[in-house]
């Protein structure tokens, strides 16, 4: 009797083996799948931020009708968008504090300082100047990564 079980058992041992390797198979596809998910969604995010920075800038400029003044905010480069409504100028800004891109919008004249500013999204540094009607942009990334603008204005003030 025991003679039999232990045939058995050693005529089992090879199908449980081959179970074993198939599971460990599975297992190191289902792992190396999961990294490859992760690394395209870490990429697709960051790529996703800089589309988003990029059209903002571009956007808030588009919507002033290219009239956007460099100035220092702060001790920060700020984009500065005026605005009349009703009688009252506003001024929207944009700039990069605290690894942060900001926007400010508020009414000329008030004492407001770069953190006060909506958080936009992560931003190492923003700069910008105006060469004739051109208004370059350089934005940097937190991962180092550089994106410039040459935004073209076709109004008759441009710059500061």
């Amino acid at each position: 009797m025991k003679r039999r079980s232990l045939q058995r058992n050693i005529l089992d041992l090879p199908v449980l083996m081959v179970f074993a390797v198939m599971a460990l198979c599975v297992l190191l596809v289902l792992l190396t799948g999961a990294r490859v998910y992760r690394n395209l969604t870490e990429r697709s995010e960051t790529l996703d931020a800089r589309r988003t920075g990029t059209h903002y800038v571009t956007t808030r400029f588009r919507q002033s009708e290219g009239k956007a003044e460099v100035a220092d905010f702060g001790g920060c480069t700020a984009l500065t968008f005026r605005e009349e409504v009703d009688g009252t100028v506003y001024l929207t800004r944009v700039y990069c504090h605290d690894g942060w891109l900001r926007e400010l919008y508020a009414a000329e004249g008030g004492v407001f300082s770069p953190e006060d500013g909506e958080k936009i999204l992560p931003l190492q540094d923003l700069s910008a100047f105006w060469d004739g009607n051109m208004l370059t942009i350089r934005m940097t990334y937190p991962d180092g990564t550089c994106r410039e603008l040459w935004l073209f204005s076709e109004a008759e003030e441009v710059g500061p």
